[in-house]
């Protein structure tokens, strides 16, 4: 009998949450009643949810249905992407003080009341202006597998790392009048950083959903997508119709010493292991 099809599920969100050890266990606990089929990793922070999901059909729909039946999450998006590699073997639910680790004070993700978001059709349109920087808010190893057409890659290694290039070019952007277009893989990172861009004066959209809605929601996405985009999962990487492809961990990371460790986790999360 053939194994079950698995996908993969990435979504987000920036809520006030109060409780996050009863959420964890009830996360975890809903694993259970599934038969422990789900995989992934969930962090939960005092902003929000961030998770991401593998398993076979059925029991990532259950999953996901049960998730919208949490109050703040009635109305999360999933993003599905597809599966050769099972992308990962254990649920492991995570607490931590905030979803993503950007090193500035005081700076938190919860919702911005200027809204920055574009929509994939919108983003087609927006990335061919003149007046507008195309800024990849990923690490530089994600850039070079793959990257929109004119991105620009600020070269950093650790998203702490991304509020120094902003800081080193925003003036320039200020005075040629730039809109600063910057896009991630699943939103989060450029949800982050848009309400601080802002309170330096800068004109920022963020693309809504990130490469993976992208992906999702224009089926011509290679048009503006060159190469793959990494995922951190078993899977390495896909394409732009949200298939895993054939690259390597060893040829992402090259012999490159900075990512050095970033090679050393992803063997440990050796496919053939589960």
């Amino acid at each position: 009998m053939a194994a079950p099809e698995h996908q993969h599920s990435s979504f987000y969100k920036f809520v006030r949450l109060d409780d996050t050890p009863a959420l964890a266990q009830r996360l975890r606990d809903l694993n259970q009643t599934l038969g422990n089929t789900i995989g992934g990793n969930l962090l939960l922070a005092p902003e929000g949810i961030t998770g991401a999901l593998g398993g076979p059909v059925p029991a990532l729909d259950a999953y996901e249905a049960a998730l919208r039946t949490e109050p703040p999450f009635a109305d999360l998006h999933f993003k599905r992407s597809f599966c050769t590699t099972r992308p990962f073997t254990l649920l492991k639910v995570h607490e931590k003080p905030e979803l993503v680790a950007f090193g500035l004070d005081g700076v938190t993700g919860l919702a911005d009341p200027r809204d920055t978001h574009v929509s994939p059709s919108e983003w087609r349109e927006l990335i061919r202006r003149e007046d507008v920087v195309v800024l990849d808010n990923r690490n530089h190893f994600e850039f070079t597998l793959g990257h929109f057409e004119g991105a620009v890659d600020p070269g950093v290694r650790h998203f702490r790392d991304f509020p120094a290039y902003v800081e080193a070019h925003a003036e320039t952007w200020r005075r040629e009048g730039k809109t600063v277009a910057m896009y991630c893989t699943g939103g989060i990172r450029c949800e982050k950083m848009s309400g601080w861009m802002a309170q330096r004066g800068l004109t920022v959209r963020q693309l809504d959903g990130g490469i993976l809605n992208y992906f999702e929601q224009m089926p011509d996405a290679e048009v503006d997508w060159r190469g793959e985009c990494f995922v951190f999962d078993k899977r390495i990487a896909i394409d732009t119709q949200r298939r895993e492809t054939a690259t390597t961990a060893e040829e992402v990371y090259g012999d490159d010493p900075a990512e050095a460790w970033r090679l050393a986790r992803a063997r440990r999360l050796d496919p053939s292991q589960g």
